[in-house]
């Protein structure tokens, strides 16, 4: 089974409303069809990789590209773990989680989309949630951080509502133009400290890769 090859099939996270796993072919067409037809307003440029620029099919294409990169490049010690996430079976967005030499640093990095018709109904903030729990209560993580450009409200409401600190700014170049982001870190204290939605985390039990 793909189960025992690749054990992060296993993994699920459980919140209220919403599962987050890794994304069967069917489920990943879906997650890409959605994509194509729009995460965002035309004109606003929410990402600094602009993977939701172009066509369509460019969209759909770089979740296809992103998705099967993060899974054939899983090492111990750099990973990128990529979720869909589903409401009743339904696919609404996708989430992601990455770490780079894990067991030593234990930081974390998240970032995520969801397709507009899903946008402003706390789905965001309950599937980061989820991440969350995966890092803190199952992985030891002892940081989570963000980067969001300044006007990102949307994702800026998400991380201080889930008690991310300011942590400083990166400024980044993209066609020719000096980006500004926003650098935010959650602590394990004080995500330890927070009440937030239960999430059920199951198939670590198969150690996939690191995590």
């Amino acid at each position: 089974m793909l189960v025992d090859l690749w054990p992060q099939y296993a993994l699920r996270l459980t919140t209220p409303r919403l599962e987050l796993r890794l994304p069967g072919e069917d489920e990943l067409v879906a997650l890409a069809e959605l994509a194509a037809v729009g995460i965002h307003a035309p004109g606003e440029r929410p990402f600094l990789t602009p993977w939701t620029e172009g066509t369509a099919t460019d969209r759909a294409r770089n979740v296809l590209r992103g998705h099967w990169g993060a899974l054939a490049e899983w090492e111990p010690y750099g990973w990128d773990l990529g979720l869909g996430v589903f409401r009743e079976g339904t696919a609404i967005g996708m989430v992601s989680m990455r770490a780079r030499d894990f067991p030593v640093i234990r930081q974390v990095v998240t970032s995520s989309w969801l397709g507009r018709r899903f946008q402003g109904q706390g789905y965001g903030t309950e599937a980061r949630t989820a991440l969350l729990a995966l890092a803190f209560d199952h992985l030891g993580a002892t940081d989570a951080l963000t980067e969001v450009f300044q006007d990102n409200h949307a994702s800026q409401g998400v991380s201080r509502k889930l008690g991310y600190q300011p942590d400083g700014v990166s400024i980044d170049a993209r066609d020719g133009e000096a980006l500004t982001s926003d650098r935010l870190r959650l602590t394990r204290g004080r995500w330890l400290s927070s009440v937030h939605d239960p999430v059920t985390v199951t198939g670590l039990e198969l150690e996939p890769y690191g995590l």
